[in-house]
């Protein structure tokens, strides 16, 4: 069992649930509910836990993801404990144009409506929050962070496991993890 609590994060659509499937094929159990159900925008899951959603309420649950992996949406990594934790994020990195596209995509096929906001000032506003994530991530010593561009998970997953592989303290298989990756998922491209 490792020392650190391993996390998945990143943008909305970013590619966080393709990071998850490919990490529990690797070896390492998802934590995971299946509240949330496999859909047309993720056919393969979320690989969601509701109780991340409450975690300043309640972070009781980070007792469970010991030697597991857990999503997160990376505002929601604010509100977890700094103080007898350590953590390992896996965050997704996506174009934004691609981000964007699959959110709308997903809103339409769910009968309902994006903000007020237009593309450009989207992705105006989710630069601005990635900004000010990255400072504050960066000045917080319980956190390591690594950043998976998700084209290149797709295009070389192979190399990208690795990454991913070694960040984690080896031992996942890395042959399992790339062939969990389906480019064919990769519907929205920029």
């Amino acid at each position: 069992m490792s020392d650190f609590l391993t996390i998945v994060s990143g943008l909305p659509r970013s590619g966080t649930s393709m990071m998850m499937q490919a990490i529990a094929a690797g070896g390492m159990e998802a934590l995971a509910d299946h509240v949330r159900r496999a859909d047309e925008d993720n056919p393969r899951g979320y690989y969601e836990y509701e109780p991340v959603k409450k975690t300043k309420e309640d972070p009781s649950w980070l007792a469970l993801a010991q030697g597991r992996v857990v999503k997160m949406v990376y505002r929601l990594l604010y509100d977890l404990p700094l103080e007898g934790y350590a953590y390992r994020v896996v965050f997704m990195r996506r174009a934004m144009a691609e981000v964007l596209a699959s959110q709308k995509k997903m809103l339409h096929r769910l009968g309902k409506e994006g903000g007020n906001l237009s593309d450009e000032q989207m992705a105006l506003l989710f630069q601005k929050q990635l900004d000010q994530f990255d400072r504050w991530i960066g000045e917080q010593s319980c956190f390591q962070i690594l950043y998976i561009n998700y084209a290149d998970m797709v295009s070389d997953p192979a190399n990208q496991c690795r990454r991913v592989n070694a960040f984690l303290g080896g031992g996942l298989d890395e042959n399992l993890m790339v062939a969990s990756v389906d480019p064919n998922l990769y519907r929205n491209r920029g």
